[in-house]
């Protein structure tokens, strides 16, 4: 019976929308937040860590409160994930930036700016740019990520049998935008 309870109770937790943090840099219209993460139209960024409380689901969106305002997160390309699955991929209990406080600089700097640099790993790529679509990345342990800046400025990061950026595939103009040396 206590079995029973128990994972009624754990259920329940799940079923409950998350609170905590951005995992990432997240970019917003005001009101909207693509997992796309498109940095067009004049969107700010939200920076990683800024406190988020899921207050209800939509059709493919997280409804949120971000800093106390009210947005949703849409779930635009990664379709192949369930609200609740999508939501806690962008609100984490633990506050990244205690993490990230231990960082190399450059690092930090590279995260802050929402940029990759080379020797980055996963987590801080994801901390910098967000989730890759999973509708193009469905492995998220694979040489390659493909990101977006617009729906036409594509990029990849690529990383080395480590799991550490080795480099950016880009146009000349969109590496400028993404890329720290």
């Amino acid at each position: 019976m206590l079995a029973l309870i128990a994972g009624t109770a754990a259920a329940a937790a799940r079923a409950s929308p998350p609170e905590g943090h951005l995992c990432c840099n997240m970019r917003t219209d005001g009101s909207w937040i693509s997992d796309g993460n498109y940095a067009e139209n004049g969107k700010r960024v939200i920076p990683y860590g800024t406190p988020v409380k899921a207050t209800g689901y939509g059709r493919y969106r997280v409804k949120v409160l971000v800093d106390g305002e009210r947005q949703a997160i849409g779930n635009d390309y990664s379709r192949d994930l369930d609200n609740e699955t999508f939501a806690r991929r962008y609100i984490v209990a633990e506050d990244p930036r205690v993490k990230a406080a231990a960082w190399p600089q450059k690092i930090r700097e590279a995260i802050g700016n929402a940029r990759v640099t080379r020797g980055m790993d996963r987590e801080q790529v994801l901390m910098s740019l967000g989730y890759p679509m999973s509708s193009e990345n469905p492995d998220l342990d694979a040489a390659t990520w493909r990101f977006w800046l617009s729906s036409f400025d594509e990029f990849q990061v690529l990383f080395d049998d480590g799991g550490k950026v080795r480099d950016i595939v880009a146009g000349p103009t969109t590496r400028t935008r993404v890329w720290m040396d």
